[in-house]
């Protein structure tokens, strides 16, 4: 049976041996909004949980809007274009808001990333502005959390006078869901933030997986760490496998978040009665199957339903490469998971990006990961602890040969944007 993995742009065919013991894991079908701007109009006029944008806007000297970066496919035109016209509309100065981009501790986007993200008229007509999360100075101090996390938050939007964010609710490998909260922490936080909050004591709890917010720390100190920081009104959209927006939700942070999770569990599960052999997953495709880094999270999410001592096969385009220079360094610094594991344990130790190998461990302790890419040469993906492949079929080749022929298949074509769970 023909399959097509999402991969870059285009997508990937791959021939899955059809052996009777095959099943898809898949969005449930579900109706692109038939008119997409009125949706999100009525939800700014009627949001849950705050007074209607235009009202907040009223009286406000200027406003900071946080947006997605390029690893996010938000359809933010559709949801810009409305937002900034009531702003404006209430009062507020064009040149007195600041579109602020949430990058975390990844690359700053510019030029042609940046109409692709927002579109040319905002690009031309607005100030966008990214988020370096290295700069201490361009950080406020907020004190600490409740757990002790220090809380430095982009001084840009600590200081606007109406703060506004701008998601995309989606199952995440650590966090729960994406979204909310998610905008300001990590998005918009400084190093020292996102290094306490990513740090194995948070990320080595059993619940900070994808689709649990109950009991999650990181949600819980996220969560937490946003709400000191302050949110007046967030926009969260809700896309279908192929990027349509199926809901748009407004209004408080918390309260606007779980009404668009609660939509997103009712599309995104797909449940297998049993554990796989085998898992055959993608990166999601562009722009998330662009570094290794990224592809991690389609790991995790395959680990969820494959067999202890199973296989998954990642196809991922990986066309800029692994990551970031410090998450590449961990690969010649350790010359196993195991001794990775047991370094990051003490609080001392810590290199940026450690996280996302943290993360890889997880998974290659469930299973052996093989990859298919040709945006990395096979050589070098030897050293990222896993396997290379050339192609999707000899991967499964190898892995039936090892499970057996009849050995049960799960294929996610859309990878991680799928909550693959175990019934």
């Amino acid at each position: 049976m023909k399959v097509k993995l999402e991969y870059g742009r285009n997508g990937l065919v791959a021939e899955i041996p059809d052996n009777g013991n095959v099943r898809t894991l898949a969005y449930k079908d579900a109706p692109p909004l038939a008119d997409p701007n009125a949706s999100l109009r009525k939800v700014l006029t009627q949001p849950h949980g705050t007074a209607p944008l235009a009202e907040l806007a009223q009286g406000k000297q200027d406003a900071c809007i946080v947006i997605c970066d390029i690893t996010r496919p938000v359809p933010n035109e559709i949801i810009l274009r409305p937002t900034l016209e009531i702003l404006e509309a209430a009062g507020i100065p064009r040149d007195k808001i600041v579109i602020l981009n949430a990058t975390g501790l990844h690359r700053p986007n510019h030029g042609e990333e940046l109409v692709e993200m927002v579109g040319q008229h905002i690009v031309d007509n607005y100030r966008i502005e990214n988020h370096y999360g290295e700069n201490r100075d361009e950080h406020a101090y907020l004190g600490e959390s409740p757990h002790g996390v220090p809380i430095w938050i982009d001084r840009r939007y600590v200081e606007a006078d109406l703060k506004i964010t701008v998601g995309l609710i989606e199952p995440h490998f650590m966090a729960g869901f994406s979204g909310g909260r998610k905008l300001i922490c990590p998005g918009i936080a400084h190093i020292d933030t996102i290094r306490a909050w990513h740090s194995p004591r948070f990320l080595e709890h059993e619940n900070a997986t994808m689709g649990c917010l109950i009991d999650n720390p990181v949600h819980i100190e996220n969560t937490s760490i946003a709400q000191t920081a302050g949110c007046d009104f967030i926009i969260n959209v809700v896309i279908d496998a192929h990027r349509r927006p199926l809901k748009f939700v407004a209004g408080d942070m918390i309260a606007a978040f779980e009404e668009g999770v609660e939509f997103v569990r009712d599309v995104v599960v797909d449940t297998l009665d049993q554990a796989a052999d085998i898992v055959v997953t993608s990166s999601a495709g562009y722009p998330l199957d662009t570094t290794f880094y990224q592809s991690v999270k389609a790991m995790v999410a395959a680990a969820k339903v494959v067999k202890k001592g199973g296989t998954i096969i990642v196809a991922a385009s990986l066309t800029e490469g692994i990551g970031s220079p410090p998450f590449t360094s961990l690969f010649s610094q350790y010359d196993s998971l195991d001794a990775f594991m047991t370094a990051i344990l003490d609080p001392d130790c810590f290199v940026m990006d450690q996280w996302q190998l943290e993360e890889l461990a997880k998974a290659a302790r469930q299973a052996k990961i093989v990859m298919v890419s040709d945006g990395i040469p096979a050589e070098r993906l030897s050293q990222l602890f896993v396997e290379p492949a050339t192609s999707v079929e000899s991967a499964l080749e190898s892995a039936l040969a090892q499970h057996g022929d009849d050995a049960s298949i799960a294929v996610i074509p859309k990878g991680p944007y799928v909550l693959a769970q175990l019934t």
